[in-house]
């Protein structure tokens, strides 16, 4: 079969070209913009890319057209003579449901935070005890190396998202992949560009929640109410919650970041990582508890987490330069970006932490979450901001952090200020749900620019 796929460069529908064309299809692809490292991903798979949507891809010969939900009514010439010529189309997560997962025993990771990071954790369980899963995950798990996969293994880990699925589709991705195993990590108010409410993506959990059959089972964060809200509503699997006295719970850390697991109080060993944060102990235990409906013994998953490596853009390291030492996180919603501002303390004590943030997601361009935004910040030395193109007065909204905070609306102006300020032993945490423009790179270099200054 020959699949043309229109948004191919995103990480999922890129992912689900990755899968299409381990399976023996033909795979062909466009989007607005081609570039690396994406592009280069997928031409080494032997997938034709064509940059924009020009209707003439209509006649590339594709028995298929899977539509992303970058697509929109009017924009695309493509999708429009796709429509107007009744030709075959469907979306990424239809089509992987009809394909891909019919016979899998699908484990799908859901929640507001913590899906990418749960998922890689999920999988890498399970290819720890060889069980060898596929999957399809939101970012680039360090012990994998890519961020899909197909296997002739039963099982499948997926990142199971709560954003519409196109444009003709505006139900849940999540409710297309029918798990067996559902985590469901946690639940607030975000993506205000498609969800009016809570409510209404409370009642898109519920749908997922409805599709788990009787012996499979849902993997709940007890501490959340809008998941016991969810649940409330009617549950009609086994439930069993992590973070709460009668299920799953994680024992204070140590000093480098290990914890002890119980069950119902009954201790099921400790976990020994490089990891910190409250978030990141409650991401194992859904993974813990979901590896162990899939037969992987507590024991077993806990031991495989002291080599699990974390997923790229999760505090990850970028570079160091006069001991000034640059992350890259995916942070971009305030709950997020607190829990891991406190995840780095954790690891740095007293150590100044310079956060740099990108609001770059469409609920943080609208202002939805902006009266969060100092409350999350708190726990950093400085804040920077990047104030461009937003829809809001950043000035203003961040305005309660005082002389810790600058915002700025000229990226090169930042990184310049930015390495004017930096001292060694400072931890520069940067977040964002994009590229920043790379500023990483862009930062790494003004340091060691000024480093050779000061040392030559």
């Amino acid at each position: 079969m020959h699949l043309h796929i229109l948004g191919i460069c995103g990480t999922f529908m890129g992912g689900i070209a990755a899968i299409a064309r381990a399976a023996g299809h033909t795979v062909t692809g466009c989007d607005a913009n081609v570039y690396p490292p994406m592009s280069d991903q997928l031409r080494a798979l032997g997938i034709e890319l064509i940059e924009g949507w020009d209707a003439g891809q209509a006649d590339i010969g594709a028995d298929i057209f899977v539509v992303g939900n970058v697509v929109a009514r009017g924009r695309q010439p493509l999708m429009e003579a796709i429509l107007d010529r009744g030709l075959p189309y469907t979306s990424g997560p239809q089509w992987l449901a009809d394909t891909m997962l019919r016979d899998k025993w699908v484990l799908a990771v859901a929640g507001t935070h913590g899906k990418t990071t749960t998922s890689a954790m999920l999988a890498w369980i399970l290819e720890d005890a060889g069980l060898t899963p596929g999957f399809l995950i939101g970012g680039i798990p360090q012990n994998f190396g890519l961020s899909a996969r197909l296997t002739d293994s039963p099982f499948f880990v997926i990142e199971a998202d709560e954003y519409d699925t196109a444009f003709f589709d505006k139900r849940s991705k999540f409710v297309h992949y029918r798990p067996r195993t559902a985590i469901l990590n946690n639940l607030e108010y975000d993506h205000a560009d498609i969800f009016p409410d809570l409510a209404a993506i409370e009642t898109q959990f519920h749908h997922l929640v409805r599709t788990v059959p009787g012996n499979g089972l849902i993997v709940a964060n007890g501490r959340d109410a809008n998941l016991d809200r969810v649940l409330a509503r009617g549950a009609w699997t086994p439930v069993e919650r992590f973070g709460s006295d009668a299920g799953w719970q994680a024992g204070t850390p140590d000093a480098d970041g290990a914890f002890d697991v119980s069950l119902g109080g009954v201790l099921q060993g400790r976990v020994h990582w490089a990891l910190f944060g409250e978030h990141e102990r409650m991401n194992a235990l859904a993974a813990i508890a979901a590896a162990r409906h899939a037969g992987v013994p507590a024991a077993a998953a806990i031991d495989a987490l002291a080599r699990f490596e974390n997923v790229k853009r999760r505090m990850e390291v970028r570079g160091s330069v006069g001991g000034i030492t640059v992350y890259d996180d995916f942070a971009h919603h305030p709950t997020a970006i607190a829990t891991t501002i406190e995840g780095l303390r954790r690891k740095v004590g007293a150590a100044r932490i310079l956060a740099v943030l990108e609001p770059r997601s469409n609920t943080m361009k609208l202002g939805v979450m902006k009266a969060q935004l100092p409350a999350s910040l708190t726990g950093a030395d400085q804040v920077y901001c990047y104030g461009a193109d937003l829809g809001w007065d950043a000035h203003a909204a961040l305005a309660p952090l005082g002389d810790r905070v600058r915002v700025f609306d000229d990226l090169g102006t930042l990184v310049a200020g930015l390495a004017q300020d930096a001292q060694a032993g400072d931890q520069v945490l940067v977040m964002s749900n994009g590229s920043f423009g790379g500023l990483h790179g862009k930062l790494l270099d003004a340091l060691r620019q000024r480093h050779a200054d000061q040392t030559g």
